[in-house]
């Protein structure tokens, strides 16, 4: 039977129409079942911290459980990997973080591409780590400090929570940018590292901001500088690095990613509900309190940032020659 050509159209467009449909229910539906966001590390840390403040927000919000799932090990790279081999239909997400960056170029074998496996959601926070130092160092500024390490080359040590972590690479750039020769103390997480820099065992160290944030309100550690291009809210009379070395910045940024090809729908929906939780006057207090400023934006917008960090980080890691543990 030969259809008359307007019929024939018809049907021609409600068939090209019903996937974009299916596509608009399903993401509209979601989530409609529990969502994972699997955390490289273990319970209570940054990521950890993040992760369950964003994760309630959403479960709060889109009406299903958002469940942490802590996979610690390989630098975060056991839960990247988990994400990149899960299914892509946004019911398990990764929480991003500056290993990340770091490991695409530290790790010389990796079983995944994070930049084009893993799919940008959208950024939660930027939050900065202190250069802190004992208080038996003499210098009381990042300049000090400079005068300091170079006049007893390889004297001076920095401790680190471990090899290519953020807070090793913070002070990898620094030593590049301000041509000073310390010594690299790695550490099997921030806790001892910072015990031995309370203990004097250590002289400096580029630490996350809250562990040390007692320390150096009770003078037990001297903070000279944070490292993101601006000051922090919470030590407003503490100066940046790039005060003093200018183009230095070392913040550790954070978000949420998906596997590749996940629904462009479901990702602007996450996106916009985390857009949401950074503009709660409540949840933006408790991202304050941790030192960091918001990331709000596109999904666009979080890629080019981790496409930027990568790059960076790569430059460090190489300066550096770190090797993981």
């Amino acid at each position: 039977m030969k259809l008359p050509r307007r019929r024939f159209l018809h049907l021609a467009a409600c068939a090209v129409a019903l996937p974009v449909a299916s596509r608009i229910a399903w993401a509209q539906a979601y989530p409609s079942r529990p969502v994972r966001i699997m955390v490289g590390f273990a319970p209570a840390g940054a990521q950890d911290i993040l992760a369950r403040l964003i994760g309630q927000w959403l479960s709060e919000r889109l009406g299903q459980t958002f469940v942490i799932e802590n996979r610690p090990g390989g630098g975060g790279n056991i839960a990247a990997e988990a994400v990149v081999r899960a299914t892509a239909d946004g019911y398990t997400l990764l929480l991003v973080g500056p290993p990340n960056a770091i490991n695409a170029t530290l790790y010389e074998k990796l079983n995944f591409n994070f930049l084009r496996d893993i799919a940008p959601v959208a950024g939660i926070v930027r939050a900065p780590n202190v250069m802190e130092v004992n208080p038996s160092v003499p210098a009381k500024t990042v300049s000090e400090f400079i005068t300091y390490a170079k006049a007893s080359p390889g004297k001076v040590n920095m401790a680190s929570a471990g090899k290519g972590t953020g807070p090793h690479m913070a002070g990898e750039l620094f030593k590049m940018m301000a041509g000073v020769n310390v010594v690299h103390v790695p550490y099997r997480g921030s806790g001892p590292a910072l015990v031995d820099l309370l203990g004097g065992q250590v002289q400096v160290m580029f630490d996350a901001l809250p562990p040390s944030m007692e320390h150096i309100r009770t003078g037990k550690l001297r903070a000279l500088a944070v490292t993101t291009a601006v000051r922090s809210p919470a030590l407003p009379d503490v100066p940046t690095v790039s005060e003093f070395v200018p183009g230095y910045e070392a913040s550790a940024s954070f978000g949420v990613g998906a596997p590749r090809s996940t629904p462009a729908d479901i990702v602007e929906k996450l996106n916009k509900e985390i857009n949401g939780a950074l503009a709660d006057p409540k949840l933006k207090a408790r991202l304050a309190d941790l030192g960091g400023l918001t990331l709000p934006g596109s999904p666009a917008d979080f890629g080019k940032l981790l496409a930027e960090e990568t790059e960076k980080w790569g430059k460090v890691v190489k300066f550096s020659g770190a090797k993981p543990d």
